[in-house]
This record gives structure tokens, sequence and C-alpha cells, in this order.
């Protein structure tokens, strides 16, 4: 079974994750995506990252019952900070018989050589790389195993969400899953 990882803050989870993951399995580049949410990623700052059982549960109830589609906490179990090298090694352990694709943006690949051991990441599993708006990608120059996917760009992000939660009182949930709107307005996560 292929496994696309989409690994994130999830700080919140939003519409356009969702239909990444949904258009990954439409168009059968994995059998299931799973949102591996992570504890902290080493290379954005933890100020404002919402505690991580919070983003779990945020992202499970944006999920729902999606076929085909998982929510993962794997990371919190593992050392910390979260390198992804060292979560793929745990997957590899822990399901054998599943082959993980690693699913990221454009922005990340353009910062992929300053993750931590990015040529072992490279050496074990494909990367398919999704476009985000300004991050261009020549195709002609991707390595071998990594490929640009071509899915709708979804001009949403989490921290213009979390800048209008904060600030505009007039934000009535645009860009988030309403039960995910619901539970940050209960918990009042991110004013």
């Amino acid at each position: 079974m292929t496994i696309g990882l989409f690994g994130g803050s999830y700080n919140p989870i939003h519409t356009g994750h969702i239909a990444l993951g949904q258009w990954l399995v439409r168009h059968h580049l994995v059998d299931e995506l799973w949102f591996l949410v992570s504890p902290q990623n080493p290379l954005k700052p933890a100020e404002g990252l919402l505690e991580d059982n919070a983003r779990l549960r945020l992202a499970k109830l944006a999920v729902g019952r999606k076929q085909h589609l998982r929510v993962s906490d794997f990371e919190f179990h593992l050392p910390r900070p979260s390198y992804m090298v060292h979560t793929l090694e745990g997957l590899r352990v822990a399901y054998p018989d599943h082959d993980f694709v690693l699913v990221i943006g454009a922005d990340n690949w353009h910062r992929f050589p300053q993750w931590y051991k990015s040529d072992e990441i490279r050496r074990h599993h494909r990367l398919l790389v999704y476009p985000r708006p300004g991050y261009p990608i020549d195709e002609a120059t991707l390595p071998g195993g990594v490929t640009l996917i071509h899915t709708p760009l979804h001009n949403i992000s989490s921290s213009e969400i979390r800048e209008a939660i904060a600030h505009d009182p007039a934000y009535n949930g645009f860009g988030l899953d309403p039960r995910v709107w619901a539970e940050i307005k209960a918990k009042d996560y991110y004013l």
C-alpha cells in the first residue's frame, strides 16, 4: 500500500490541506494520505503554536470519516525536534509493508536542502511536490524520485487564518471545516 505522508504543524488544518489529500487519492498517486501532525517543525518558530493534542484534535475533526484520509500522531512519540528522516525510519520499521511517499509543498522543496539528512530521505523515499504561490519549480531540473504534481492551487494559509482570527472581528471561519471553526471558537484558540 502506498501511503502519502503529508507532515505539518496544522496550526490549524484548513480546507486546502484536505482538498490536496483528496486530490492525491482521487488521482491514484497514493492509496491513503496520512496527515502527520508535527509537534515542532525544526525550521519554524514555536511561537503561536497551539498545543500538540489540540492541533491533533482539529485535524481529526477536519478529516472526519473521509475515505482514505487519516490523521497520525506518530511524531508525538519520537524525540524532539521532529526530523523527517527519523520519522520515516520509524514508519518503515512500524509498517514494513507500506511504501511511504513524502508530500511537500514547493516552498518546502526550495528549503529541502536545509532539511536534516535530506539526501538520505531521497535515497529511501519518493517525493511528490505540490505547487505553492510564489515558489516556481522547473520540472526539468527535478532529480529522480521527485515529481511535481499539478494540483489546483488553494490560496489559503494557516498563518493568514490565525491572523484573521486574532484581528478580524468579521472573520467567519473561511477556509476551515465548520467543525474545526466551532472548536476554535469554543476554545478561544488563536486569540
